[in-house]
């Protein structure tokens, strides 16, 4: 079911600057002449600090081996003259261009919905969009981050105690991760964010759907890490881009599951201090394969192969590159 979204939208011709828009421009025009094949898509990822996303990897891998003329693109808001360029120009610029869909990240995932048409019953629900299709003049906001959190959750931490988990951050992210974990079975979900006003919007939404036992704000964060039995971190704490550890060392102890949803580096301050703990964790690698294969599907029609785009995931150079060329952020936000 899609919610349709009333309120101004961004329909505004796409102004092109010197500013990074205007190279990406160019990039998308040689790659489109040059594409032979009938099926062509182009997307992209808007975010800021997005240079060493390994998105566009795993979907140019998977459109390369079904056949299709796959361009995706990176709409680094960091990387656009000083900066300041507003969501509202990215977004036009793409639908001026013909992109297909786009990609959202931080500190975009909430922001994005009121330049959109519709939303699907996720995104609605949530409150957060990380996949925008755009077709037939209209954007449609999808959220896969529930699904990827979902599966990976789902396929990588069998047997692991479930009847409460602390949750760090409710923003886009970390509502996503919210659903995903209630609708996966945890017992009760301990809510934390610096911004508590944040962490009680999420917790009024998730009771109304959920149910009010299920779900508490957490206001001593010190005293639910010690009887929990897993948390997860979804704050873009960790991050290349935001280095560090998103709660002390301390009160990670060994018989607690410790997940992060950052995915470059994986190997987090966090999930680091959690395995010399002695901790069972996750990576944030599982969940970016699984959401970004729900993108693939989204924007093309067509199921991707999970374990090639796992492969291209993996064998990505996280390296910066220069220009357009370069790739993007964790999820988390």
């Amino acid at each position: 079911m899609l919610a349709r979204i009333t309120g101004g939208t961004c329909r505004g011709k796409a102004v092109i600057r010197e500013d990074g828009l205007a190279s990406v421009a160019t990039s998308i025009k040689t790659r489109r002449d040059a594409a032979p094949d009938t099926q062509r898509i182009l997307v992209g990822l808007i975010g800021r600090g997005i240079q060493l996303s390994r998105t566009p990897a795993m979907h140019e891998a998977e459109g390369r081996a079904r056949g299709i003329a796959y361009i995706y693109r990176l709409l680094d808001a960091d990387g656009m003259g000083d900066g300041r360029v507003r969501l509202e120009e990215i977004v036009s610029f793409a639908s001026y261009f013909g992109f297909d869909g786009l990609n959202v990240t931080f500190p975009y995932k909430q922001d994005i919905i009121p330049l959109l048409d519709e939303l699907s019953e996720a995104a609605e629900a949530i409150g957060s969009v990380n996949t925008v299709v755009l077709r037939g003049g209209r954007r449609i906001g999808h959220n896969t981050d529930l699904h990827g959190f979902r599966e990976s959750f789902t396929h990588e931490m069998i047997g692991a105690r479930q009847d409460s988990v602390l949750l760090l951050g409710a923003g886009g992210a970390g509502a996503a991760i919210a659903y995903a974990l209630l609708e996966s079975g945890i017992g009760q979900l301990h809510l934390f964010d610096v911004a508590q006003a944040r962490a009680a919007a999420l917790s009024a939404r998730l009771e109304g759907r959920f149910g009010a036992d299920r779900v508490t704000v957490a206001s001593d964060v010190v005293a639910v890490a010690a009887r929990v039995d897993g948390i997860v971190n979804a704050t873009p704490v960790g991050m290349a881009k935001l280095p560090g550890i998103p709660l002390h060392p301390a009160l990670l102890r060994p018989d607690c599951w410790v997940a992060d949803i950052v995915y470059f580096p994986l190997e987090t301050q966090l999930l680091a201090e959690a395995r010399r703990r002695g901790c069972r964790t996750l990576s944030g690698e599982s969940m970016a394969v699984h959401q970004a294969a729900r993108a693939f599907q989204l924007f093309t029609g067509i199921a991707p192969d999970i374990d090639r785009m796992r492969t291209a995931f993996a064998a990505f150079d996280e390296s910066p590159a220069a220009g357009p060329e370069g790739s993007g952020p964790a999820t988390a936000d």
